[in-house]
């Protein structure tokens, strides 16, 4: 499957646009820039164009697209979407260990998966209200 636009604007919606260098969390090691696009390549002070910024997010999406594609999920479109913005947010890494994704497989209506997506709204042990929005809307995109 592949994201559609509804998914796409979800992203967008959540990440931002951000065409010079910036650390979403001063902790990080890696500078951010575009759409959330993270890489080690990025530089303090370095700038890019909106046409760079979307080549990024494409390229970014495809990788989470194929991630999620992996687990050969029975999962709808908007379903297979917010999953896609879960994982481009929290990781692949993070996603493939989540129970979230553990409840996905055993039936990807069951009721409790909103509860999972919602468990991810914390960021260095704090609550964060731009998590819990982004995190409900992903699950109510997901049940719709």
């Amino acid at each position: 499957m592949k994201i559609s636009k509804r998914g796409i604007d979800l992203i967008k919606s959540f990440e931002g646009l951000r065409l010079t260098a910036y650390k979403p969390v001063k902790t990080e090691k890696n500078w951010t820039i575009g759409y959330g696009h993270c890489s080690p390549c990025i530089r303090e002070g370095m700038m890019i164009s909106q046409k760079l910024a979307d080549e990024y997010l494409n390229e970014d999406l495809q990788k989470f697209e194929q991630g999620i594609n992996a687990y050969n999920l029975k999962v709808n479109q908007n379903q297979f979407d917010a999953l896609v913005s879960f994982a481009f947010n929290v990781g692949l890494k993070n996603f493939a260990n989540s129970t979230l994704l553990r409840k996905v497989k055993l039936g990807a209506n069951n009721p409790a998966i909103r509860d999972e997506f919602m468990r991810w709204v914390y960021s260095g042990g704090n609550k964060l209200s731009g998590l819990e929005r982004r995190r409900k809307a992903e699950a109510d995109l997901y049940f719709s």
